[in-house]
């Protein structure tokens, strides 16, 4: 299957989160739950819904969270629909995050989606850069 050349954009979203239950991770240990509802701007346009578990470890600044996300908007004249997944570690207080479309997870106007994202935060503000391409063949 032939690709379409790549593509980088930058915006801004919105992020409100919610606390929900705690996950029982047996003996005792519990992983935080929590619901992010996020709104972007800019070149993606859309809204998205995010469960993500979290624990940290008794080292302080370490501990790592994993998510599934789940996206619908508009980018490059298309709408559709796709999953994220993230996986992020931070080892004592130095932060890595992964964060990629899952896979033919397009749906409608985003099918054969693929790309990975960054997020930053700058004075409580956050900030995407998507960098993604459309299989040729949809």
């Amino acid at each position: 299957m032939t690709q379409v050349k790549g593509t980088q954009v930058k915006g801004m979203f919105e992020v409100k989160r919610s606390a929900e239950p705690a996950l029982d991770m047996g003996d005792g240990n519990e992983a935080g739950h929590f619901r992010f509802d996020k709104t972007f701007e800019g070149p993606l346009e859309a809204t998205s819904v995010v469960h993500m578990m979290a624990a940290m470890t008794d080292t302080p600044g370490s501990g790592a969270y994993v998510a599934i996300e789940r996206l619908r908007g508009t980018l490059d004249g298309r709408s559709g629909t796709c999953l994220f997944a993230h996986y992020g570690v931070m080892e004592k207080g130095a932060p890595s995050l992964q964060l990629a479309v899952v896979p033919d997870s397009g749906s409608d106007g985003f099918q054969g989606l693929r790309g990975k994202m960054a997020i930053d935060i700058v004075d409580g503000q956050h900030f995407y850069t998507f960098d993604y391409a459309f299989d040729d063949a949809h």
